[in-house]
């Protein structure tokens, strides 16, 4: 599967009717990010099960924003509507490929448990601080 442009506009449903989402956030002027690009490619045509979406921070500033990137590339994984990966800087193929099927491998019912337990111990920390 080739890549797709992701905006503010289309961001929500993109996250909502697909299992798993990579995004790559790049621009134009970055070099990193015109070495990580073909790799990006690369990978996507390997994977159609999952998509594989380019955010351009020149254009997509507030998406950017939202993300809190601050340096690109920068790459995001959410899996069942859920981020569970976010780091700045190029990946070589190999490395890519065995992230991805890392986030395959996910046991999601335990990722949302840890993420309600966390929420709610944060939660009991902030009424006690009260």
């Amino acid at each position: 599967m080739a890549t797709q442009a992701l905006t503010m506009v289309n961001f929500e449903s993109t996250i909502q009717d697909n299992e798993v989402l990579l995004i790559d956030f790049w621009a134009d002027w970055c070099g990193p990010c015109k070495m990580f690009g073909p790799v990006f490619e690369k990978v996507s045509e390997k994977h159609p099960d999952a998509v594989f979406a380019k955010v351009n921070t020149e254009e997509e500033q507030e998406l950017a924003g939202v993300f809190g990137v601050r340096s690109i590339p920068t790459v995001a994984i959410f899996r069942d509507q859920v981020l569970v990966y976010k780091q700045a800087g190029a990946l070589a193929e190999g490395a890519l490929e065995d992230l991805l099927e890392k986030v395959k491998a996910l046991d999601m019912d335990e990722i949302r448990a840890q993420i309600a337990s966390e929420e709610a111990q944060a939660g009991a920390e902030a009424q006690a601080t009260a």
